[in-house]
């Protein structure tokens, strides 16, 4: 089972964390516009999930400016940043940040099922109910190419993995 950690503390998810080789399971996210975004919506490209708590933490933003900036230089590839976080919040937040190659997508529905899915729900910790920080790649076919959940919340994802996938 996959593991992650807050601050040391281990920190239990929901459901099993994605695993490359597999398809990547259907989800619908809210885009800033309240409009759905689905998988579909990003066949034919790499899909660099780039999934975090809040953009309100230094940790999430700074990830989401990395990949904001290295995904200018791929093409046919899409980033998108996910969290609980509402769509206005990521709005602003990528606005005043100058973000432009990311779109940022929010899992707040509760009807929405990304995060067990995915495996990325923390059930239980201070930051229980938000998703965990951590990378799915997605190939044009739609199925998983790579993976990383991130062993401890506090850090930043590996950027360059992650776009050695799409490579």
């Amino acid at each position: 089972m996959a593991k992650t950690a807050f601050k040391g503390t281990p920190v239990t998810l929901a459901g099993e964390f994605v695993k490359a080789g597999t398809p990547a399971p259907e989800f619908t996210l809210v885009k800033g516009d309240l409009g759905n975004y689905t998988l579909k919506d990003g066949k034919g490209k790499y899909l660099i999930l780039n999934i975090f708590p809040s953009l309100d933490t230094g940790v999430c933003a700074t990830s989401v400016r990395k990949f904001n900036q290295l995904a200018a230089n791929q093409p046919g590839t899409v980033v998108l940043a996910i969290s609980k976080d509402l769509p206005f919040a990521q709005g602003r937040f990528c606005t005043t940040e100058g973000i432009t190659n990311v779109i940022p997508l929010s899992d707040y529905r509760y009807t929405s099922d990304f995060a067990e899915k995915y495996g990325v729900l923390m059930t239980d910790g201070p930051l229980a109910g938000l998703l965990a920080r951590s990378v799915v790649v997605v190939d044009p076919e739609g199925k998983v190419i790579y993976t990383e959940l991130v062993p401890e919340i506090t850090q930043e994802p590996n950027y360059e993995a992650a776009l050695k996938a799409v490579k």
